[in-house]
Protein backbone atom coordinates (compact mmCIF):
# COMPACT_ATOMS: atom_id res chain seq x y z
CA UNK A 1 0.00 0.00 0.00
CA UNK A 2 3.02 2.13 1.22
CA UNK A 3 3.84 2.22 -3.49
CA UNK A 4 0.19 3.18 -3.97
CA UNK A 5 0.54 6.16 -1.92
CA UNK A 6 3.68 7.32 -3.33
CA UNK A 7 2.19 7.40 -7.12
CA UNK A 8 -0.72 9.04 -5.39
CA UNK A 9 1.36 11.86 -4.05
CA UNK A 10 3.68 11.99 -7.62
CA UNK A 11 0.50 12.54 -9.62
CA UNK A 12 -0.39 15.53 -7.26
CA UNK A 13 3.01 16.88 -7.10
CA UNK A 14 2.73 16.77 -11.00
CA UNK A 15 -0.48 18.13 -11.60
CA UNK A 16 0.30 21.08 -9.30
CA UNK A 17 3.97 21.40 -11.55
CA UNK A 18 1.46 21.54 -14.00
CA UNK A 19 -1.16 24.30 -12.82
CA UNK A 20 -0.74 28.04 -13.55
CA UNK A 21 1.01 30.23 -13.43
CA UNK A 22 3.95 27.96 -14.01
CA UNK A 23 4.55 28.74 -17.44
CA UNK A 24 5.00 25.92 -20.33
CA UNK A 25 4.62 23.17 -17.85
CA UNK A 26 0.71 22.43 -18.72
CA UNK A 27 1.52 19.64 -20.84
CA UNK A 28 2.21 17.66 -18.27
CA UNK A 29 -1.50 17.52 -17.28
CA UNK A 30 -1.82 14.83 -19.89
CA UNK A 31 0.01 12.46 -18.17
CA UNK A 32 -0.33 13.37 -14.60
CA UNK A 33 -3.16 11.22 -13.55
CA UNK A 34 -1.10 8.18 -14.75
CA UNK A 35 0.47 7.30 -11.51
CA UNK A 36 -3.08 7.59 -9.75
CA UNK A 37 -4.73 5.43 -12.28
CA UNK A 38 -1.88 2.61 -11.94
CA UNK A 39 -2.06 2.86 -7.59
CA UNK A 40 -5.79 2.53 -8.56
CA UNK A 41 -5.05 -0.58 -11.05
CA UNK A 42 -3.12 -2.31 -8.25
CA UNK A 43 -5.78 -1.90 -5.48
CA UNK A 44 -8.20 -3.01 -7.65
CA UNK A 45 -6.13 -6.19 -9.09
CA UNK A 46 -4.98 -7.22 -4.68
CA UNK A 47 -6.59 -9.12 -2.64
CA UNK A 48 -6.87 -6.89 0.01
CA UNK A 49 -10.07 -6.58 1.92
CA UNK A 50 -11.87 -2.97 2.54
CA UNK A 51 -10.44 -1.99 -1.65
CA UNK A 52 -13.09 0.59 -2.47
CA UNK A 53 -11.79 2.92 1.07
CA UNK A 54 -8.26 2.28 -0.05
CA UNK A 55 -9.20 4.01 -2.98
CA UNK A 56 -10.94 7.14 -1.69
CA UNK A 57 -8.51 7.17 -0.05
CA UNK A 58 -5.51 7.23 -1.83
CA UNK A 59 -7.45 9.31 -4.39
CA UNK A 60 -8.17 12.00 -1.25
CA UNK A 61 -4.85 12.35 -0.91
CA UNK A 62 -3.72 13.09 -4.11
CA UNK A 63 -6.21 16.16 -4.75
CA UNK A 64 -6.02 17.20 -1.05
CA UNK A 65 -2.49 18.04 -1.52
CA UNK A 66 -2.78 19.07 -5.46
CA UNK A 67 -5.92 21.22 -4.25
CA UNK A 68 -3.93 23.02 -1.21
CA UNK A 69 -0.82 23.49 -2.97
CA UNK A 70 -2.79 25.49 -5.82
CA UNK A 71 -5.24 27.50 -4.19
CA UNK A 72 -3.87 27.61 -0.84
CA UNK A 73 -3.61 31.53 -1.55
CA UNK A 74 -7.37 31.47 -0.18
CA UNK A 75 -6.00 31.55 3.48
CA UNK A 76 -5.03 35.20 3.09
CA UNK A 77 -8.14 36.07 2.43
CA UNK A 78 -10.68 33.23 4.72
CA UNK A 79 -9.08 30.73 6.43
CA UNK A 80 -12.46 29.09 7.40
CA UNK A 81 -13.23 28.95 3.65
CA UNK A 82 -10.05 27.68 2.40
CA UNK A 83 -10.54 25.02 4.15
CA UNK A 84 -13.66 24.30 3.20
CA UNK A 85 -12.45 24.96 -0.49
CA UNK A 86 -9.24 22.59 -0.11
CA UNK A 87 -11.35 19.72 1.17
CA UNK A 88 -14.96 20.30 -0.81
CA UNK A 89 -12.75 20.18 -4.28
CA UNK A 90 -10.83 17.34 -2.94
CA UNK A 91 -13.88 15.49 -1.98
CA UNK A 92 -15.82 15.46 -5.25
CA UNK A 93 -12.82 15.17 -7.10
CA UNK A 94 -11.82 11.38 -4.79
CA UNK A 95 -15.87 10.78 -5.60
CA UNK A 96 -15.48 10.25 -8.92
CA UNK A 97 -12.94 8.10 -8.60
CA UNK A 98 -13.94 6.03 -6.45
CA UNK A 99 -17.20 5.65 -8.64
CA UNK A 100 -14.74 4.85 -11.47
CA UNK A 101 -13.21 1.88 -9.33
CA UNK A 102 -16.44 0.65 -8.50
CA UNK A 103 -17.20 0.88 -12.00
CA UNK A 104 -14.35 -1.55 -12.45
CA UNK A 105 -16.18 -3.92 -10.11
CA UNK A 106 -18.93 -4.39 -12.27
CA UNK A 107 -18.31 -3.71 -15.56
CA UNK A 108 -15.77 -3.89 -18.27
CA UNK A 109 -12.34 -2.03 -18.07
CA UNK A 110 -12.83 0.15 -21.09
CA UNK A 111 -16.37 1.01 -20.11
CA UNK A 112 -15.02 1.67 -16.56
CA UNK A 113 -12.28 4.11 -18.49
CA UNK A 114 -15.12 5.50 -20.71
CA UNK A 115 -17.52 6.28 -17.22
CA UNK A 116 -14.55 8.23 -15.69
CA UNK A 117 -14.81 10.98 -18.08
CA UNK A 118 -18.86 11.05 -17.58
CA UNK A 119 -17.76 11.16 -13.54
CA UNK A 120 -15.54 13.95 -13.63
CA UNK A 121 -17.03 16.07 -16.04
CA UNK A 122 -20.56 15.56 -14.13
CA UNK A 123 -18.28 16.82 -10.89
CA UNK A 124 -16.81 20.08 -12.51
CA UNK A 125 -20.20 20.97 -14.20
CA UNK A 126 -22.02 20.41 -10.61
CA UNK A 127 -18.73 22.58 -9.01
CA UNK A 128 -19.52 25.39 -11.17
CA UNK A 129 -23.65 25.14 -11.37
CA UNK A 130 -24.14 24.53 -7.47
CA UNK A 131 -24.79 27.23 -4.70
CA UNK A 132 -21.31 26.14 -3.35
CA UNK A 133 -19.56 26.62 -6.77
CA UNK A 134 -16.17 26.82 -7.26
CA UNK A 135 -14.38 25.76 -10.76
CA UNK A 136 -11.69 27.51 -10.19
CA UNK A 137 -10.05 23.64 -10.65
CA UNK A 138 -11.63 22.80 -14.16
CA UNK A 139 -8.82 20.31 -15.48
CA UNK A 140 -9.13 22.53 -18.54
CA UNK A 141 -8.17 25.90 -16.75
CA UNK A 142 -4.79 24.30 -16.75
CA UNK A 143 -3.56 25.13 -20.19
CA UNK A 144 -4.84 29.06 -19.37
CA UNK A 145 -0.69 30.09 -19.68
CA UNK A 146 -0.07 28.42 -23.06
CA UNK A 147 -2.78 29.67 -25.58
CA UNK A 148 -0.35 28.58 -28.51
CA UNK A 149 -1.88 25.14 -27.64
CA UNK A 150 -5.68 25.64 -27.37
CA UNK A 151 -7.11 28.14 -30.16
CA UNK A 152 -9.95 25.16 -30.48
CA UNK A 153 -11.60 26.54 -27.29
CA UNK A 154 -13.41 28.54 -29.37
CA UNK A 155 -15.46 25.61 -29.71
CA UNK A 156 -14.84 23.43 -26.97
CA UNK A 157 -14.30 25.79 -24.26
CA UNK A 158 -12.49 24.48 -20.88
CA UNK A 159 -14.86 21.60 -21.16
CA UNK A 160 -12.49 20.60 -24.47
CA UNK A 161 -9.83 21.12 -22.24
CA UNK A 162 -10.75 18.29 -19.52
CA UNK A 163 -11.92 15.93 -22.57
CA UNK A 164 -8.25 16.26 -23.79
CA UNK A 165 -6.79 15.86 -20.15
CA UNK A 166 -8.99 12.51 -19.18
CA UNK A 167 -8.52 10.84 -22.70
CA UNK A 168 -4.71 11.33 -22.61
CA UNK A 169 -4.25 10.13 -19.26
CA UNK A 170 -6.74 7.02 -20.18
CA UNK A 171 -4.90 6.17 -23.28
CA UNK A 172 -1.75 6.25 -21.63
CA UNK A 173 -2.72 3.73 -18.75
CA UNK A 174 -3.91 1.56 -21.16
CA UNK A 175 -0.57 1.59 -22.96
CA UNK A 176 0.99 0.86 -19.44
CA UNK A 177 -1.55 -2.11 -18.73
CA UNK A 178 -1.24 -3.58 -22.34
CA UNK A 179 2.83 -3.56 -21.93
CA UNK A 180 2.69 -4.74 -18.43
CA UNK A 181 0.27 -7.48 -20.11
CA UNK A 182 2.68 -7.83 -23.14
CA UNK A 183 -0.12 -7.70 -25.81
CA UNK A 184 -0.07 -5.72 -28.74
CA UNK A 185 0.26 -1.83 -28.23
CA UNK A 186 0.92 -0.25 -31.59
CA UNK A 187 -3.38 0.52 -31.75
CA UNK A 188 -2.38 2.48 -28.74
CA UNK A 189 0.39 4.25 -29.36
CA UNK A 190 -1.00 5.43 -32.57
CA UNK A 191 -4.48 6.76 -31.22
CA UNK A 192 -2.47 8.17 -28.29
CA UNK A 193 -0.80 10.57 -30.60
CA UNK A 194 -3.13 11.19 -33.06
CA UNK A 195 -4.97 12.09 -29.79
CA UNK A 196 -2.34 14.67 -28.62
CA UNK A 197 -0.88 16.07 -32.17
CA UNK A 198 -3.62 16.97 -33.71
CA UNK A 199 -4.86 19.30 -31.22
CA UNK A 200 -1.50 20.86 -31.09
CA UNK A 201 -1.03 20.87 -34.39
CA UNK A 202 -4.55 22.87 -35.41
CA UNK A 203 -3.76 25.56 -32.61
CA UNK A 204 -0.66 26.14 -33.50
CA UNK A 205 -1.90 26.69 -37.19
CA UNK A 206 -5.03 29.08 -36.01
CA UNK A 207 -2.31 30.74 -33.82
CA UNK A 208 0.05 31.65 -35.83
CA UNK A 209 -2.46 32.58 -39.19
CA UNK A 210 -5.25 34.30 -36.53
CA UNK A 211 -5.91 38.19 -37.79
CA UNK A 212 -8.61 40.45 -36.30
CA UNK A 213 -10.74 42.56 -38.30
CA UNK A 214 -9.75 46.13 -37.67
CA UNK A 215 -12.15 47.97 -35.42
CA UNK A 216 -9.81 50.33 -33.15
CA UNK A 217 -11.28 51.71 -29.80
CA UNK A 218 -8.79 53.48 -27.06
CA UNK A 219 -8.81 51.74 -23.80
CA UNK A 220 -8.00 53.00 -20.51
CA UNK A 221 -7.49 50.85 -17.39
CA UNK A 222 -6.68 52.30 -14.53
CA UNK A 223 -4.81 50.71 -11.24
CA UNK A 224 -4.89 52.39 -8.39
CA UNK A 225 -3.70 50.35 -5.78
CA UNK A 226 -5.37 50.94 -2.57
CA UNK A 227 -5.18 48.42 -0.27
CA UNK A 228 -8.22 45.92 0.29
CA UNK A 229 -7.92 45.64 4.24
CA UNK A 230 -7.46 49.33 3.86
CA UNK A 231 -9.64 50.90 1.43
CA UNK A 232 -11.69 52.56 3.40
CA UNK A 233 -8.75 55.11 4.58
CA UNK A 234 -9.00 58.50 3.51
CA UNK A 235 -12.45 60.19 1.93
CA UNK A 236 -14.01 58.93 -1.17
CA UNK A 237 -13.40 62.10 -2.59
CA UNK A 238 -9.96 61.48 -2.03
CA UNK A 239 -9.71 58.10 -3.44
CA UNK A 240 -11.73 59.32 -6.53
CA UNK A 241 -9.65 62.10 -7.12
CA UNK A 242 -6.84 59.39 -7.36
CA UNK A 243 -8.14 57.58 -9.86
CA UNK A 244 -9.20 60.60 -12.22
CA UNK A 245 -5.79 61.79 -11.67
CA UNK A 246 -4.04 58.53 -12.95
CA UNK A 247 -6.71 58.73 -15.66
CA UNK A 248 -5.78 61.95 -16.97
CA UNK A 249 -2.09 60.40 -17.42
CA UNK A 250 -3.30 58.51 -20.46
CA UNK A 251 -6.82 60.02 -21.30
CA UNK A 252 -7.38 60.76 -25.28
CA UNK A 253 -9.73 63.25 -27.00
CA UNK A 254 -11.15 59.76 -28.60
CA UNK A 255 -10.96 57.46 -25.42
CA UNK A 256 -13.94 55.56 -25.29
CA UNK A 257 -13.85 53.41 -22.16
CA UNK A 258 -12.14 54.42 -19.37
CA UNK A 259 -11.86 51.30 -16.48
CA UNK A 260 -11.26 51.20 -13.09
CA UNK A 261 -11.18 48.55 -10.83
CA UNK A 262 -13.90 46.60 -8.66
CA UNK A 263 -15.23 48.80 -5.44
CA UNK A 264 -13.04 51.57 -6.89
CA UNK A 265 -15.56 54.03 -5.26
CA UNK A 266 -15.64 53.27 -1.19
CA UNK A 267 -19.23 54.16 -0.56
CA UNK A 268 -22.57 52.99 -0.63
CA UNK A 269 -24.54 54.67 -4.13
CA UNK A 270 -28.23 54.67 -3.63
CA UNK A 271 -29.02 54.15 -7.19
CA UNK A 272 -32.49 55.79 -7.55
CA UNK A 273 -30.36 58.84 -6.17
CA UNK A 274 -26.82 58.34 -7.42
CA UNK A 275 -26.70 61.82 -9.76
CA UNK A 276 -27.97 63.47 -6.44
CA UNK A 277 -24.54 62.94 -5.09
CA UNK A 278 -20.91 64.50 -5.08
CA UNK A 279 -19.08 61.61 -6.68
CA UNK A 280 -21.78 61.89 -9.69
CA UNK A 281 -20.99 65.43 -9.89
CA UNK A 282 -17.28 64.95 -9.83
CA UNK A 283 -17.35 62.28 -12.57
CA UNK A 284 -19.27 64.20 -14.64
CA UNK A 285 -16.88 67.00 -14.93
CA UNK A 286 -13.92 64.77 -15.32
CA UNK A 287 -16.13 63.34 -18.15
CA UNK A 288 -16.85 66.86 -19.65
CA UNK A 289 -13.13 66.39 -21.45
CA UNK A 290 -13.10 63.50 -22.90
CA UNK A 291 -16.64 63.79 -24.52
CA UNK A 292 -16.45 60.07 -26.71
CA UNK A 293 -15.83 58.11 -23.26
CA UNK A 294 -17.49 55.98 -20.89
CA UNK A 295 -16.74 54.79 -17.60
CA UNK A 296 -16.90 51.38 -16.35
CA UNK A 297 -15.84 51.42 -12.53
CA UNK A 298 -16.53 49.45 -9.88
CA UNK A 299 -18.95 50.25 -7.15
CA UNK A 300 -21.39 49.28 -4.16
CA UNK A 301 -24.82 50.47 -4.53
CA UNK A 302 -28.39 49.94 -2.35
CA UNK A 303 -31.30 49.59 -3.78
CA UNK A 304 -34.47 50.12 -1.92
CA UNK A 305 -37.98 48.40 -2.48
CA UNK A 306 -41.53 48.57 -1.27
CA UNK A 307 -41.91 45.15 -0.71
CA UNK A 308 -39.57 41.62 -0.53
CA UNK A 309 -38.74 41.96 -4.25
CA UNK A 310 -35.65 39.54 -4.56
CA UNK A 311 -34.71 36.32 -2.59
CA UNK A 312 -31.56 38.23 -0.96
CA UNK A 313 -33.67 41.45 0.11
CA UNK A 314 -33.33 42.33 3.54
CA UNK A 315 -36.16 44.54 5.54
CA UNK A 316 -35.33 47.62 7.26
CA UNK A 317 -37.20 48.05 10.67
CA UNK A 318 -36.67 51.85 11.13
CA UNK A 319 -38.13 52.54 7.69
CA UNK A 320 -40.40 50.05 7.68
CA UNK A 321 -38.48 48.76 3.95
CA UNK A 322 -36.92 46.41 1.83
CA UNK A 323 -33.33 46.63 0.26
CA UNK A 324 -30.17 44.93 -1.38
CA UNK A 325 -26.75 45.61 -1.50
CA UNK A 326 -25.00 45.05 -4.99
CA UNK A 327 -21.12 44.46 -5.81
CA UNK A 328 -22.01 46.24 -8.93
CA UNK A 329 -20.03 47.59 -12.11
CA UNK A 330 -21.29 51.30 -13.42
CA UNK A 331 -21.52 52.58 -16.87
CA UNK A 332 -21.34 56.47 -16.41
CA UNK A 333 -21.44 58.55 -19.51
CA UNK A 334 -21.23 62.85 -19.29
CA UNK A 335 -24.76 62.95 -20.30
CA UNK A 336 -26.03 62.06 -16.92
CA UNK A 337 -26.92 58.51 -18.29
CA UNK A 338 -26.26 55.35 -15.74
CA UNK A 339 -26.20 52.01 -16.60
CA UNK A 340 -25.56 48.82 -13.86
CA UNK A 341 -24.61 45.09 -13.42
CA UNK A 342 -24.96 43.71 -10.54
CA UNK A 343 -22.35 40.84 -9.73
CA UNK A 344 -23.92 37.37 -10.33
CA UNK A 345 -21.70 34.86 -10.13
CA UNK A 346 -20.96 35.41 -5.80
CA UNK A 347 -18.41 34.11 -3.30
CA UNK A 348 -20.24 31.24 -1.51
CA UNK A 349 -20.23 32.28 2.26
CA UNK A 350 -18.22 35.39 1.54
CA UNK A 351 -20.91 37.24 -1.25
CA UNK A 352 -23.81 34.52 -0.69
CA UNK A 353 -25.42 32.67 1.43
CA UNK A 354 -25.04 29.00 0.05
CA UNK A 355 -28.93 27.21 -0.27
CA UNK A 356 -30.43 30.26 0.40
CA UNK A 357 -33.99 29.50 -0.14
CA UNK A 358 -33.70 25.78 1.36
CA UNK A 359 -32.59 28.06 4.64
CA UNK A 360 -34.88 30.64 4.42
CA UNK A 361 -36.06 29.31 7.59
CA UNK A 362 -33.37 30.77 9.03
CA UNK A 363 -33.43 34.58 8.25
CA UNK A 364 -34.72 35.58 11.50
CA UNK A 365 -31.96 33.99 13.22
CA UNK A 366 -29.46 35.88 11.06
CA UNK A 367 -31.36 38.96 11.64
CA UNK A 368 -31.13 38.59 15.46
CA UNK A 369 -27.45 38.00 15.30
CA UNK A 370 -27.06 41.52 13.63
CA UNK A 371 -25.87 39.85 10.30
CA UNK A 372 -26.66 39.86 6.91
CA UNK A 373 -29.68 37.30 6.03
CA UNK A 374 -27.83 36.26 2.24
CA UNK A 375 -24.98 38.95 1.59
CA UNK A 376 -25.19 40.75 -1.41
CA UNK A 377 -28.14 40.53 -4.47
CA UNK A 378 -27.60 39.79 -7.75
CA UNK A 379 -29.29 38.95 -10.84
CA UNK A 380 -29.83 35.98 -13.20
CA UNK A 381 -28.47 37.18 -16.27
CA UNK A 382 -25.18 39.45 -17.14
CA UNK A 383 -26.13 42.75 -18.63
CA UNK A 384 -24.29 44.27 -21.32
CA UNK A 385 -23.05 47.93 -20.97
CA UNK A 386 -22.94 50.30 -23.77
CA UNK A 387 -20.91 53.79 -24.84
CA UNK A 388 -22.49 56.66 -26.14
CA UNK A 389 -20.96 55.34 -30.15
CA UNK A 390 -23.28 52.02 -29.66
CA UNK A 391 -20.23 49.96 -28.70
CA UNK A 392 -21.21 46.86 -25.95
CA UNK A 393 -18.77 45.59 -23.18
CA UNK A 394 -19.11 41.99 -21.03
CA UNK A 395 -18.31 44.17 -17.16
CA UNK A 396 -17.83 41.10 -15.94
CA UNK A 397 -16.73 41.70 -11.82
CA UNK A 398 -13.80 39.60 -10.26
CA UNK A 399 -15.50 36.15 -9.52
CA UNK A 400 -17.77 36.21 -12.61
CA UNK A 401 -14.87 36.24 -15.08
CA UNK A 402 -13.81 32.27 -14.77
CA UNK A 403 -17.57 31.25 -16.09
CA UNK A 404 -16.82 30.91 -19.62
CA UNK A 405 -20.88 30.18 -20.19
CA UNK A 406 -21.93 33.29 -18.74
CA UNK A 407 -19.20 35.06 -20.29
CA UNK A 408 -20.55 33.66 -23.36
CA UNK A 409 -24.09 35.29 -22.40
CA UNK A 410 -22.84 38.51 -22.17
CA UNK A 411 -21.60 38.22 -25.65
CA UNK A 412 -24.60 36.89 -27.28
CA UNK A 413 -25.93 40.26 -26.32
CA UNK A 414 -23.45 41.91 -28.22
CA UNK A 415 -21.11 42.88 -26.41
CA UNK A 416 -17.67 43.73 -28.34
CA UNK A 417 -15.05 43.84 -25.97
CA UNK A 418 -14.88 42.05 -22.49
CA UNK A 419 -13.93 44.39 -19.40
CA UNK A 420 -13.03 42.51 -15.92
CA UNK A 421 -12.96 44.76 -13.23
CA UNK A 422 -11.40 42.77 -10.15
CA UNK A 423 -9.53 43.65 -7.10
CA UNK A 424 -7.28 40.16 -6.13
CA UNK A 425 -5.53 42.35 -3.38
CA UNK A 426 -7.03 40.01 -0.94
CA UNK A 427 -5.32 37.50 -1.60
CA UNK A 428 -1.41 39.24 -1.51
CA UNK A 429 1.62 38.72 -3.59
CA UNK A 430 0.51 34.76 -4.54
CA UNK A 431 0.12 32.94 -7.15
CA UNK A 432 -3.93 33.44 -7.21
CA UNK A 433 -3.15 37.01 -8.89
CA UNK A 434 -1.58 35.39 -11.58
CA UNK A 435 -3.86 32.53 -11.93
CA UNK A 436 -7.02 34.35 -12.32
CA UNK A 437 -5.35 36.71 -15.02
CA UNK A 438 -4.30 33.86 -16.80
CA UNK A 439 -8.04 32.51 -16.68
CA UNK A 440 -8.66 35.83 -18.46
CA UNK A 441 -6.63 34.45 -21.45
CA UNK A 442 -9.52 31.41 -21.56
CA UNK A 443 -12.59 34.16 -22.45
CA UNK A 444 -10.60 35.91 -24.95
CA UNK A 445 -10.29 32.27 -26.86
CA UNK A 446 -13.16 31.19 -26.46
CA UNK A 447 -15.36 34.31 -27.53
CA UNK A 448 -12.63 35.66 -30.25
CA UNK A 449 -12.84 39.51 -27.68
CA UNK A 450 -10.19 41.37 -26.47
CA UNK A 451 -9.88 41.98 -22.41
CA UNK A 452 -9.70 45.14 -20.93
CA UNK A 453 -8.45 43.93 -17.27
CA UNK A 454 -8.62 46.68 -14.21
CA UNK A 455 -6.99 45.27 -11.06
CA UNK A 456 -6.99 47.02 -7.76
CA UNK A 457 -4.17 45.46 -6.79
CA UNK A 458 -3.65 42.74 -8.52
CA UNK A 459 -2.61 42.72 -12.29
CA UNK A 460 -4.36 44.71 -14.95
CA UNK A 461 -3.86 43.74 -18.37
CA UNK A 462 -4.86 44.11 -22.16
CA UNK A 463 -5.27 40.36 -23.65
CA UNK A 464 -5.71 39.83 -27.49
CA UNK A 465 -8.15 37.61 -29.10
CA UNK A 466 -5.52 34.99 -29.26
CA UNK A 467 -5.11 34.84 -25.87
CA UNK A 468 -1.63 36.85 -25.45
CA UNK A 469 -1.18 39.26 -22.98
CA UNK A 470 -0.19 42.55 -24.93
CA UNK A 471 0.29 44.88 -21.66
CA UNK A 472 0.06 44.12 -17.94
CA UNK A 473 1.05 46.24 -14.98
CA UNK A 474 2.98 45.09 -11.92
CA UNK A 475 1.85 44.35 -8.87
CA UNK A 476 1.32 46.23 -5.75
CA UNK A 477 1.92 49.45 -7.62
CA UNK A 478 -0.14 52.23 -9.22
CA UNK A 479 -0.69 52.50 -12.54
CA UNK A 480 -2.32 53.00 -15.55
CA UNK A 481 -2.21 51.46 -19.28
CA UNK A 482 -4.20 52.23 -22.75
CA UNK A 483 -4.38 49.96 -25.88
CA UNK A 484 -5.75 50.37 -29.34
CA UNK A 485 -8.32 47.31 -28.87
CA UNK A 486 -10.01 45.67 -31.92
CA UNK A 487 -13.90 45.41 -31.56
CA UNK A 488 -15.51 42.19 -32.81
CA UNK A 489 -19.07 41.45 -33.59
CA UNK A 490 -18.38 37.84 -34.68
CA UNK A 491 -19.82 34.60 -33.07
CA UNK A 492 -17.60 31.82 -31.65
CA UNK A 493 -19.59 28.19 -32.09
CA UNK A 494 -18.75 28.22 -28.62
CA UNK A 495 -19.84 31.60 -27.92
CA UNK A 496 -23.30 30.45 -29.39
CA UNK A 497 -23.22 27.12 -27.51
CA UNK A 498 -21.80 27.24 -24.48
CA UNK A 499 -20.67 24.01 -22.84
CA UNK A 500 -22.67 22.12 -25.19
CA UNK A 501 -19.87 19.62 -25.26
CA UNK A 502 -20.80 18.96 -21.39
CA UNK A 503 -24.12 17.63 -21.78
CA UNK A 504 -23.27 13.95 -23.13
CA UNK A 505 -20.81 13.46 -20.51
CA UNK A 506 -23.19 14.03 -17.97
CA UNK A 507 -25.82 11.57 -19.29
CA UNK A 508 -22.81 9.08 -19.64
CA UNK A 509 -21.80 10.03 -15.95
CA UNK A 510 -25.80 9.39 -14.71
CA UNK A 511 -26.04 6.28 -16.73
CA UNK A 512 -22.79 4.85 -14.70
CA UNK A 513 -23.97 6.08 -11.48
CA UNK A 514 -26.99 4.36 -12.30
CA UNK A 515 -25.17 0.91 -13.39
CA UNK A 516 -22.47 1.48 -9.90
CA UNK A 517 -25.81 1.38 -7.28
CA UNK A 518 -27.58 -1.13 -9.42
CA UNK A 519 -25.18 -3.84 -9.92
CA UNK A 520 -23.13 -3.13 -6.88
CA UNK A 521 -27.43 -3.79 -4.87
CA UNK A 522 -27.33 -6.90 -6.67
CA UNK A 523 -24.48 -8.24 -5.81
CA UNK A 524 -24.80 -7.26 -2.50
CA UNK A 525 -27.94 -9.25 -2.33
CA UNK A 526 -26.41 -12.46 -3.63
Amino acid sequence: MTKNILYALISSILLWLAWPPTPYTSPILLFGFLPLLIAIENIFQSNWKNKGRKVFGIAGLCFLTWNTACIYWIWNASPEGSIVAYILGALLMSVAFYLYYKAKTVTKSYVADFLLIGFWIGYEYLHQTWDLNFPWMTLGNGFANVPQLIQWYEYTGVYGGTLWILVSNILLFNIWKAYRSKVHIIKLIFSFTIWIIVPVVYSIYVYNNYEEQKNPSHIIVVQPNVDPYQKYLGSPLQQLDNLIQLSRDSAKFNTEFIIWPETAIPEYLDENKIRDTRIFYTIQQFLSNYPNATLITGAETVRIYQDEATPSAKFDKNSNMYWDSFNTALAIENSGKVQFHHKSKLVPGVEKMPFSSALSFMKPVFAKFGGTTGGYGYQDHPTVLYAKSGIGVAAAICYESIWGNWIAEYIKKEAQFIAIVTNDGWWGNTSGKDQHLDYARLRAIENRRWVARSANTGISAFINQRGDIVQKTEWWNPAVISQEINLNSDLTFYTKHADIIVFPFLAIGIFGLFLVITKSRKTAKE
